[in-house]
């Protein structure tokens, strides 16, 4: 772990915060992630999900914590003797996500939608926990569906994404770039000392195991702007802003998943 710690170090070198003050001024406030318009397009990417390939359960996550809570296979979460086990357990989780492994595939969300008469994102929403209503059960999703995480892309849509927007810049790999982690990822409460790292597009696969936070990079932007992308703290999905080419590159790829929202360009 030093030795990736000091490798990412070398390849990535802190930048000075003021380099977020284009977005800031763009976007607002970026604590949970600078959240850019069109510029001059915009497309949604959305986290990977998986389903078990035995189909999803009856059970629901919910009612699975509850029964090993029941039989003592679980302990109560709890803090400081505080009961923490409120609410509905919904599935998925927080930060970065690798594929389940051996039993499970990727269920496109078109499918999910398909099937569940659900529209990919409900009109005047974002990628997030809200979507698919119809295949939760009182507010649980079902046991055999692994739903994305929240405020990360998962690493296979994280290194295709790299590869189109590599395909897509004038410089290539040497194309200069910037990531910003916004302070909820680093637990951090000073808004005014913003963590940013520079370095070339051609190293950006290795931020995705960042040891300073859990998650991709909030933004990821080329120097000259041409292109940035925001995946905020609290959603499922990742807003790519940039030309048209490379919007229509990410709609027809056949890994990432992206959708257009007119109502969220």
């Amino acid at each position: 772990m030093p030795e990736e710690t000091n490798l990412l170090s070398a390849l990535w070198p802190l930048a000075a915060s003021g380099t977020t003050d284009w977005l800031l001024e763009l976007c607002g406030d970026g604590v949970t992630g600078f959240m850019p318009p069109a510029m001059p397009e915009a497309v949604w990417v959305l986290n990977a999900m998986y389903e078990h390939e035995d189909g999803p359960t009856e059970v629901s996550y919910h009612e699975y914590r509850q029964a090993r809570l029941a039989d003592g296979t679980v302990k109560p979460d709890a803090l400081a003797g505080i009961d923490l086990e409120v609410g509905v357990a919904t599935g998925g989780g927080l930060g970065r996500a690798e594929p389940p492994g051996s039993g499970w595939r990727r269920l496109r969300w078109a499918e999910l939608a398909l099937r569940t008469g659900d529209p990919v994102v409900p009109e005047g929403l974002l990628p997030s926990y809200r979507c698919f209503p119809k295949a939760k059960k009182d507010g649980s999703r079902p046991l055999g569906i692994a739903p994305p995480t929240e405020g990360s892309l998962d690493r296979t849509t994280w290194n295709r994404l790299v590869a189109i927007l590599t395909e897509h810049s004038p410089a290539g790999p040497d194309t200069p770039c910037l990531a910003y982690y916004n302070p909820l990822m680093l637990r951090v409460t000073d808004f005014d000392n913003l963590h940013v790292q520079a370095g070339r597009l051609g190293d950006a696969e290795i931020l995705y195991d960042n040891p300073v936070a859990g998650f991709s990079p909030s933004n990821f932007w080329a120097e000259d702007r041409s292109w940035a992308l925001c995946t905020d703290y609290d959603l499922w999905g990742t807003k790519v802003v940039g030309p048209p080419v490379l919007i229509e590159a990410l709609l027809n790829d056949t890994v990432v998943e992206a959708v257009t929202l007119p109502w969220a360009r």
